[in-house]
């Protein structure tokens, strides 16, 4: 008759058996006291203090469960659950079980400064033949194999008498798998000519350094009288590789044919062999599992072959001077004037 729940009844009922007949009629007047909420202004600075504080002992971060546990204990308050916790948390934007990593380059390092302003330089250069610039990085990765058969996704249909699109289904991938060893892969990429060349070896050592550095050498800029190479400074990126490689004539033909350029420490995403690298693992390697070097290589040479093809350069726009005003902070305070 009213169109009521059989659960506004029931407080209508209890209503009624505590309060009296009046109450439940007039039920939007209640008697009862005003609702205050357990969670003060004074509770929320005591509980995100907390979370953003050190973890007690034996415990890697705190976890709701715990953080409503802790405030019991300490008496802010005298119960709360963890979800009540986990929303006042969410409210104020505060997330103790993430963490957040990052390089910080020292301050006024004069180190830093020379090699990034030198890298940039490099970058300003017009294209010429003769002089090629080009950058290199590696990649470790993980080769992995499928314990069972992937359940192939069905594609997006349409009845073609009504029209209607019927949804497909989407790529099934157990979470088990088999690893299958490690790779590295070394990326050279020429900004200006839109050209890169990727390999996938086992190792990353100083032999594999020298080997591929002989391969861009010769194979693909033979006619060029020095080869810019812009790289980050790791151990085996050095000229001493080429002669633990080769013998003495070979290694000082190398040496004489490359002028190295490092980036500064801290500053790795200056080269842009980096930027091409994380391309490569968005576009090519994805979520897919390879399982060996040669199914690894076979990718990576379709992949670079295809971008090879559209020409895709890189346009920079970073510069000295933007450096100059942008990272101030990073260069040391002159001594004299200009």
């Amino acid at each position: 008759m009213f169109d009521i729940s059989p659960t506004t009844i029931n407080q209508i009922r209890r209503t009624c058996s505590s309060q009296g007949v009046e109450a439940a009629i007039r039920r939007k007047t209640r008697l009862d006291a005003p609702h205050i909420s357990k969670i003060t202004g004074e509770f929320e600075a005591h509980v995100i203090a907390t979370a953003l504080g050190p973890v007690p002992g034996g415990r890697a971060r705190w976890t709701l469960r715990l953080l409503a546990e802790y405030c019991g204990e300490r008496q802010y308050i005298v119960s709360i659950s963890h979800a009540a916790i986990g929303a006042m948390l969410n409210s104020n934007q505060v997330k103790p079980h993430l963490s957040k990593y990052w390089c910080t380059p020292k301050e006024h390092d004069a180190e830093l400064a020379l090699c990034m302003e030198d890298v940039l330089g490099i970058y300003k250069r017009n294209y010429d033949p003769r002089f090629p610039v080009i950058c290199m990085d590696e990649k470790p990765v993980q080769l992995l194999d499928e314990i069972r058969e992937r359940a192939s996704a069905k594609p997006l249909t349409t009845d073609p008498d009504t029209g209607i699109s019927k949804p497909g289904s989407v790529e099934k991938i157990d979470s088990e798998y088999a690893g299958c060893g490690t790779a590295s892969i070394f990326m050279f990429v020429e900004p200006l000519g839109g050209w890169r060349r990727t390999a996938a070896l086992k190792s990353r050592k100083k032999e594999d350094f020298a080997l591929r550095m002989r391969e861009a050498a010769e194979r693909f800029y033979p006619d060029a009288e020095r080869i810019i190479l812009v790289a980050d400074n790791l151990n085996i990126h050095n000229k001493a590789a080429f002669y633990e490689a080769f013998p003495p004539r070979a290694a000082y033909a190398l040496s004489q044919k490359f002028e190295f350029h490092y980036t500064p420490k801290h500053g790795s995403r200056l080269n842009i062999a980096e930027a091409e690298l994380s391309s490569m693992s968005i576009q090519c390697l994805g979520s897919r599992r390879i399982s060996s070097i040669d199914e690894l290589n076979g990718q990576l040479r379709a992949w670079e072959t295809d971008r090879n093809a559209r020409q895709t350069g890189v346009n920079w726009h970073f510069t000295t001077d933007d450096a100059r005003i942008k990272l101030k902070r990073l260069y040391p305070t002159p001594l004299f004037d200009e």
